[in-house]
């Protein structure tokens, strides 16, 4: 697949052949959707707790008498009807952790990257880089590059604390070190910027096969 490389006034400036294995091959929805799903329960804290019956601080004194008020008997307030009383069912901490093989991971980032390149969501520049944080100049790029109104996701090779900082007060973009390409993050926004540094990196860790039996 051939692709536009444009600079960072969104000329394009030459063009470049993607790997097949890493940009072409079969978008598999189900596997992307599976990924996700671990993704986001992975990032549960799963630290959420509710007190019991057993676990409520009440007074164990029987609530009124036992006959001749009309109303039905009760021995304690901690029943799970009355206010203050304990949480019939509640969450209790537990880890909400899914497993997945690794194969099957590194096939997932593959995929979006697959189904982001169909649908040219992928824009592929020569370099980003800016002397000193910002802001103002890099929501002009990120314009030039990708539209005004158009949210980016903007993968870096390594850490620029230049491009970061500016990045990080834009409200419709966001910065993610290549080595840590997820799903949740590369198909939350519209476009996914990408620096020729960048997809040098992409190609090292996704790009042979072989790594999968690593």
């Amino acid at each position: 697949m051939q692709v536009p490389v444009m600079n960072v006034s969104g000329q394009q400036v030459s063009t470049i052949d993607l790997p097949a294995d890493i940009f072409e091959v079969e978008v598999n929805t189900g596997l992307m959707h599976q990924a996700y799903v671990r993704q986001m329960a992975n990032a549960r804290l799963g630290t959420h707790s509710t007190q019991r019956r057993g676990e409520v601080s009440r007074t164990s004194a029987k609530w009124y008498r036992q006959k001749g008020t009309g109303r039905a008997r009760h021995g304690s307030r901690d029943a799970t009807q009355f206010v203050g009383g304990g949480r019939p069912k509640g969450p209790k901490p537990h880890k909400y952790t899914k497993d997945m093989p690794r194969k099957m991971r590194r096939q997932a980032i593959r995929c979006t990257l697959s189904a982001l390149a169909r649908d040219n969501q992928l824009v592929f520049v020569d370099r980003l880089a800016l002397e000193s944080p910002k802001t103002q100049q890099m929501r002009q790029t990120l314009a030039a590059i990708v539209g005004a109104d158009t949210s980016a996701l903007v993968l870096l090779a390594e850490r620029n604390e230049n491009v970061e900082r500016s990045i990080s007060n834009l409200e419709n973009a966001q910065y993610l070190r290549a080595s840590y390409l997820n799903v949740r993050d590369l198909l939350k926004f519209d476009k996914v910027v990408v620096p020729l540094d960048a997809l040098e990196v992409i190609k090292s860790i996704w790009g042979r096969e072989e790594r999968d039996n690593g």
